[in-house]
């Protein structure tokens, strides 16, 4: 009897103290958690998933997370372990002799990183604007995604024809296009695909599925695509396997 006596004491005390401490008895404490980067961690994951589409801008609370992504480090390392998973597809692809079989591969924030522009447009919190990365691209000064070129360089070695296409206007940015990507190690892909003004007005699926169905029709044999929008991803002829990298700073619709 006594025993039970202590027993409801002190489970009458916890109650008495945890209230007095505005905590609940057996429960955990933690640190307040960052709200503001939990929200921008939710709304990363649900643009990389897709499931936030034709969005413009990133939301201005989310500058400081998302600048943080990009040049942080877990950016870097994302695109690693992406790579990795690309280079272990194609360990199990035997290449044929008849130099048909095919990559298609983005090229902006695919093959070269903008983010050095970005910065200045607040990592995409500002709208697009496209004489101004019209005005970015002429310079020719894109660096190499390390991993990506990492990957093309073993393509390339491997006896795969590499395609890249882009959404850039061929009249204006061909020559620049062409010769960043050559001085930033871009050297032997079998054709670069500009944007001409037959699929001018047209969507990034559209145009990107027109090509690949050309190179199809052609007897090119696309194992792989990769690039940083879901739109390069989406549509007709996609290919054996799709590859997504990641890309939080815009959406080309």
């Amino acid at each position: 009897m006594s025993k039970h006596v202590l027993e409801i004491f002190i489970v009458f005390f916890l109650a008495i103290f945890s209230k007095a401490i505005g905590t609940k008895p057996y429960s955990r404490t933690s640190a307040p958690a960052d709200n503001v980067s939990n929200e921008c961690l939710s709304w990363r994951l649900a643009v990389e998933a897709n499931n936030v589409r034709g969005w413009r801008t990133v939301p201005v609370r989310c500058l400081d997370y998302i600048g943080t992504y990009m040049i942080g480090g877990q950016y870097e390392q994302d695109l690693k372990y992406i790579v990795e998973q690309i280079e272990s597809y194609i360990t199990d692809l035997v290449v044929a002799d008849d130099g048909m079989d095919a990559w298609v591969l983005d090229v902006d924030d695919t093959c070269l990183s903008n983010i050095l522009y970005y910065k200045g447009k607040k990592y995409g919190c500002d709208p697009y604007d496209p004489s101004s990365f019209k005005a970015w691209a002429m310079r020719g000064g894109c660096p190499a995604i390390p991993s990506v070129l990492g990957l093309f360089t073993k393509l390339v070695d491997n006896g795969f024809k590499v395609f890249l296409i882009t959404g850039r206007d061929e009249e204006t940015l061909a020559p620049a296009t062409i010769a960043n990507l050559h001085n930033q190690g871009f050297m032997g892909y079998e054709r670069l695909i500009l944007r001409t003004q037959a699929y001018k007005g047209k969507s990034a699926v559209v145009y990107k599925s027109e090509i690949r169905k050309q190179l199809i029709e052609e007897g090119y044999r696309i194992w792989g695509n990769v690039g940083d929008q879901w739109t390069d991803l989406q549509g007709e002829c996609l290919g054996n396997r799709t590859f997504k990298l990641p890309n939080p700073m815009y959406c080309v619709p």
